[in-house]
């Protein structure tokens, strides 16, 4: 279906305020399209935790905050109807979520708040955002400019014998920012900055910092990573295994591309499942490696 004029929405930027609705919006949203795109070897979608919950609104709070520019919100008689946070970091333009009301599709909203926000990213050199495999979106951001890159996704249950033994990995701490900037330059070309602030808040980071090499992962609260980046692959599959072995016995290895094939590799040895999962997008640049990119700070 070919997208209208938006005449009956009112794009405007976000405040504050919007951040409640906007989280109960992105938490159906993406629950209704899992649910309709799940496969049925896969587990079944659940709804957003509460803790999850509260970590979102954290996270678009902290955006708001370091770039209220890069976020937009669409709203009709009904209310929120969709909304767009972005941020640049450096040169870097990174789309954290994107929601249109589900069943409002094909107004012209979604079209419109991409618009704005990639507005918001003119003066960035590079692009990159996590797509899901929604056939609609990727198609909205292959137009608008950006390489689709299959994603894959390692999950299951651990065989515990297979684990190496793991040294060179300790815990991390605000006092590795610097550090973890510098990591990031080095593989996505922009550090994350004032995000590794609302990172420590809600992940727990592990570091490994030798004459070898240098890298750090984050890991959530379910123990799977939430971002991992190093200078070299035997320090990235250092990290990956030190995050498997800590996690329980159920993991997910997600944001998994073709140029982190060590990932794919630690994953395969640990006995996860490998599959397919959405698309990363990047404009101007290649794939972050090593590195396994954040749904949403990227």
């Amino acid at each position: 279906m070919s997208e209208g004029n938006p005449t009956a929405a009112a794009i405007r930027p976000m405040v504050e305020s919007d951040v409640p609705a906007a989280e109960r919006l992105s938490a159906e949203g993406f629950y209704e399209l899992d649910s309709r795109t799940a496969r049925a070897d896969r587990p079944e979608p659940q709804p957003r935790s509460a803790e999850g919950s509260r970590n979102w609104e954290r996270r678009t709070r902290h955006l708001l905050r370091t770039d209220p520019g890069g976020c937009w919100v669409a709203e009709d008689d009904r209310g929120l109807l969709g909304f767009a946070t972005s941020f640049n970091r450096e040169l870097l333009w990174c789309l954290a979520t994107y929601v249109v009301r589900p069943g409002s599709q094909g107004r012209g909203v979604g079209r419109a708040l991409l618009a704005a926000a990639l507005h918001h990213g003119r003066g960035s050199l590079r692009g990159m955002l996590s797509a899901s495999a929604d056939p609609k979106a990727a198609r909205r951001y292959r137009l608008a400019g950006f390489d689709l890159h299959p994603q894959m996704l390692l999950e299951g249950t651990v065989d515990r014998t297979a684990i190496p033994v793991i040294d060179k990995v300790r815990e991390g701490s605000a006092s590795d920012v610097e550090l973890m900037d510098s990591i990031d330059r080095r593989t996505r070309g922009a550090a994350h900055g004032p995000d590794h602030a609302v990172m420590l808040e809600s992940w727990r980071l592990m570091v490994s910092d030798s004459s070898t090499g240098s890298g750090y992962v984050y890991v959530d609260v379910a123990g799977d990573v939430a971002v991992l980046a190093a200078t070299n692959r035997r320090t990235a599959t250092r990290l990956l295994w030190a995050a498997v072995a800590d996690a329980g016995d159920r993991v997910s290895i997600r944001h998994v591309t073709a140029a982190n094939q060590w990932a794919i590799d630690v994953g395969l040895a640990a006995r996860l499942e490998l599959h397919q999962s959405g698309y990363l997008a990047v404009r101007r640049m290649a794939p972050p490696a090593p590195y396994l990119h954040s749904g949403a700070l990227l």
